[in-house]
């Protein structure tokens, strides 16, 4: 009886360590984000350093077995890519369709924002469409999709389901997703500071949140984290589509 409640306190320890250490990645790797994307420029490159490390993440902390809990396997069927990838589409119109019928052109549309972003990265009037489409989509395509996919709906999923409930769970990493993404839009360095946009802002956090919500829905429904980085590389790639054929 003593090593049952011995052995039952060892794994709530752990599952508190557990969730503990996501929860300080995540603080971690949001404020890299904040830094890389409204700080100096010579903090630029935390960004894609926190989405390596987001991605080094499991095989530095979990066993394989733990890995695969997480979703890092093959999913049970590879035509789960097809809905997936239509539904990554879908949400990024969406998400363009409703910037540009509330906001027009103007700076509180958050694909205009992003936009902006790139322009603030390197001279671009020198470069052809194409080229800059192909240079910030690349990497759009590969660090954000495989690294927030491995770490929200992986990793962190995974830890806080060990203290609270699969939909709380998804809620709070989705909750965080959205926040995060106010350094792309909603939070504006000035002169004399960071100030916010609070209405685009607000809906374009609600709209990170509904989109982080159905990444989670798509690694749920097929148990593997492929699918869902599928769909979030295709949100992006559809996203700077856009972005250079209607708001560049």
């Amino acid at each position: 009886m003593e090593d049952g409640v011995g052995t039952a306190h060892t794994g709530a320890s752990r599952e508190a360590l557990n969730t503990a250490v996501a929860l300080g990645l995540a603080a971690l790797f949001a404020g890299m984000r904040f830094l890389g994307m409204l700080g100096p420029s010579s903090l630029r490159l935390l960004l894609p350093a926190s989405f390596v490390l987001m991605t080094l993440a499991p095989w530095l902390l979990l066993h394989r077995d733990e890995r695969r809990a997480i979703g890092l396997r093959a999913p049970g069927s590879w035509a789960a890519l097809v809905p997936a990838i239509l539904a990554g589409a879908a949400a990024a119109l969406a998400c363009f369709a409703a910037g540009l019928l509330i906001f027009g052109h103007s700076a509180d549309n958050w694909f205009m924002t992003i936009a902006a972003s790139y322009r603030s990265m390197m001279p671009t009037a020198t470069f052809s469409l194409l080229t800059l489409h192909l240079v910030f989509t690349v990497p759009a395509l590969l660090f954000s999709p495989i690294g927030e996919e491995i770490f929200f709906r992986g990793l962190l999923q995974r830890a806080l389901e060990q203290r609270l409930s699969v939909r709380a769970s998804t809620l709070v990493e989705c909750g965080a997703f959205g926040i995060v993404h106010l350094c792309h839009h909603g939070l504006v360095p000035t002169a004399t500071g960071l100030s916010i946009r609070p209405v685009s802002g607000a809906l374009w956090v609600g709209a990170m949140f509904l989109v982080a919500l159905l990444f989670a829905a798509i690694r749920q429904r097929t148990g593997s984290l492929l699918p869902a980085m599928a769909a979030h590389a295709t949100f992006n790639g559809v996203m700077n589509t856009v972005i250079f054929a209607f708001l560049w």
